[in-house]
This record gives structure tokens, sequence and C-alpha cells, in this order.
């Protein structure tokens, strides 16, 4: 057995008997002590009924009175959980419990966990589960600050974001899209200084159309990609696929390239991996350009590992791991944003906000190498930088040349 699958092994049983001991990892702590019968009578009823009656004249003084203020929920129907697939809603709990932990244990920002089970109400993938995703999200939505979705599948996904921020006055974020897309953007700032190419010139390959893959390609394209390459299981997406989302990358191809993996990586500067394991070789990365840039994403286990990566010729290799260099995480971007949306009263998360949001994570590294081009997740500077990019008049997104 490899070194490797032992320490998974052992990582995985110590998962196991942690969250038996922990019998899940958040709890619920007031914030101020019930010690009496005078505290009580503050806390609960009577005094309680006044703020009740205010806050029912003035729905908005609720987040002045209510932990609406500071809390958010995480919610996830459980269709595409980690690498793991839709493995259902108690299947996603564990995740959503561990999201709800790094918001508190990076930003300060109270989340609580809510997963959706719809299997006995309506059909999988089909318009009447998005409609009642939709409708149950925008029915808990009072008690909430913020609502950050996670694990949710695409393309349904795409629809669900969307209608739930048009119909809510209150930051919504698919984290799966724009928390890996704002940390690969953060992180393609300091590689293009590093192998010293220019960020609008280059042709970026992105492996995998989904939720963040899709996400990644339109925010490398606000800030200023002109070539970019998607591809999924058939190859690289062209104007002839079905999903109105694919069509959409496609226009980013702006060399119409066709094909497969192999076409797209004859002279590629960027590798983005955003797929399922073991899908590229070193023989694939020597397809690339010179000072290759490779950031493999899938976790477990990565499109390509690092060594062989390096083998192929690539310079720079990030992967989602934290036992490599340069991980590409997105808890640098989601605890920061919403911490800053919640303390500057934003109300939409824009291109611009995430664009920002980049060039601050990105500032932290002052000299980038080829083995740390992006902060530690655990750099305290991170979630205030992030937090302060969500503040003011939204500027115009600086495009990186």
């Amino acid at each position: 057995m490899k070194k490797s699958d032992t320490a998974k092994k052992n990582v995985a049983w110590q998962a196991l008997l942690l969250h038996k001991k922990l019998g899940g990892k958040i709890r619920m702590v007031p914030a101020t002590p019930i010690r009496n019968r005078s505290d009580l009578s503050l806390v609960y009823t009577p005094g309680v009924a006044t703020v009740s009656r205010v806050i029912a004249k003035n729905p908005k003084l609720a987040r002045m009175y209510t932990i609406k203020k500071r809390m958010v929920a995480v919610i996830s129907d459980g269709s595409a959980v980690l690498g793991l697939g839709n493995i259902g809603a108690l299947g996603a709990l564990p995740v959503m419990e561990g999201k709800c932990a790094l918001f508190k244990t990076f930003a300060g920002v109270d989340a609580i966990p809510l997963v959706l089970d719809l299997s006995t109400t309506v059909e999988a993938g089909t318009q009447a589960e998005i409609d009642a995703i939709v409708e149950t999200v925008l029915r808990v939505a009072p008690a909430f600050g913020g609502i950050n979705l996670e694990d949710i599948a695409a393309p349904k996904c795409f629809e669900i974001e969307r209608r739930v921020i048009e119909a809510l006055d209150i930051p919504v974020m698919h984290d799966d899209q724009h928390g890996t897309a704002v940390v690969v953007l953060s992180a393609l700032i300091n590689a293009f200084k590093v192998v010293g190419k220019k960020f609008s010139s280059a042709r970026i390959v992105i492996l995998g159309a989904g939720a963040a893959g899709s996400a990644t390609a339109r925010l490398l394209h606000a800030a200023g990609a002109k070539n970019i390459i998607v591809l999924d299981s058939k190859g690289i997406v062209d104007s002839r696929r079905p999903e109105a989302h694919k069509r959409e990358l496609a226009t980013f191809n702006t060399k119409r390239i066709t094909g497969g993996l192999h076409e797209a990586l004859k002279g590629a500067d960027v590798l983005l991996g955003v797929s399922g394991p073991d899908l590229v070789k070193a023989a694939d990365i020597r397809l690339m350009a010179s000072r290759a840039i490779v950031l493999a994403m899938a976790n477990p286990v990565p499109e390509i590992m690092p060594d062989e990566a390096k083998r192929g010729g690539a310079m720079i290799v990030g992967t989602g791991r934290s036992d490599f260099p340069n991980q590409i995480n997105n808890s640098l971007a989601f605890p920061g944003i919403f911490r800053g949306a919640l303390d500057h009263k934003v109300t939409k998360i824009t291109q611009q906000m995430k664009i920002k949001a980049a060039h601050a994570i990105a500032a932290l590294v002052k000299k980038p190498t080829p083995e740390r081009i992006i902060p530690d997740m655990f750099d305290k500077r991170v979630a205030p930088v992030v937090a302060k990019a969500m503040a003011g008049k939204p500027a115009v997104a600086k495009v990186i040349r």
C-alpha cells in the first residue's frame, strides 16, 4: 500500500471518530447569559414582545434587533457534494456544517446549515424541482442576512441562483461557482507575474463546464481574458450545445478551436481543472506552451498530480489539496465576501466585487514564486481584505492586461 493511501485512510478514520465524538461541528450559543428571572424577562417574555412589535411595524429594523444582521444560511440539496456526487440531504449535512464552521473560524460570520430533501415531492432534474428549491429558499430567507447556496448540481444551480438573487434584497452566492472563480483569478494574477505572460493574450483551457468551470470562465472573461476554451465530457463546447450556459461559454473561444483536450492544450498557457480525477497526463501537459500554469482542482484526486504535471513541463502547479503547495480553495474567498456583504449592507454581490476581492487576495503575496502564488488558508489577513473589497460604490472592474 502506498504511503499516500495509508495517510488518506488515517485521515478518513480520524474524521469519523471526531464527528462521532462531537455529534456535529457547530453549536448554538446565546449571545447573552440567562442567569436569573431578570435576564429571562429581557431575553424572552415579557420584554421580547416589545421587540417583536417594533419589527412588525418596521421590518427593516430586523437587521438591528435580530440575528439577521450577522447570520448566513448555508443551503444545499445534496445533488453535487464535493467529488461524491448526488448523495442527498443527509449526506450533505456534514459538509454544510463544515462550511458553517469555516465561516465562523475565518471571518466571524455566524452560519447555519439547511439541507433540503425534495425526493418525496418532486422528480429530480425537473423544472418542478427548481421551483421547489427556489420557493423553499425564499420562504426561509427572512431570518438571514445572506444566503450561501452550496453543492447544487449544474445546470439547475444557475437558474436557482439567478431567481433567488432577483427575488431577495440580501447577498446570495452559489459558492461552488463564485468562490472558486475568485480564488482561481487571484492565483492566476500572481501566476502570470511569475511566468512573465500577459493575462489578456494567454490561452486558458478550462476542463469542466459545470458550476465552477462556468463561473470561472465568466469571471476571467470579465477580468480581461480574451481566449478561453472550455471542455465538457464531449470535448470543446461550441454553439451547438443544447445547454444555454455552454453556448455562452463557447463565445469565449475566440480562436474557434475545435476538438478535444489535445487540440485545446496545443500552445495553451493555462490549464484549469474543475472536473474529475486522473483525466490529464504528463504527455498532455507537454502540448502546452513553455512556462505553463496548471491548476488541477478536482478533490480529493486532481485531474493530474503535481509531480506528473511538472514532468510534463508545467512551471506552476496548484491543486485543491492542503498537502501540496498552492492550495486553490474557495475558503480564501467566501468567508470574507459574506463578512463584507453583511458589514456593508450589500444587497447584490457583483462581478466587480469579485474581481476586487481576487486582486485583494493576490496582493497579499508580495513576491509570488512558483511554489507560492496564493496566501495560506490560515492567513488572518485574507478575510479582512476581502471584506473591504465588498465596501463602497461598485468601481469599474480592474481589467488585467
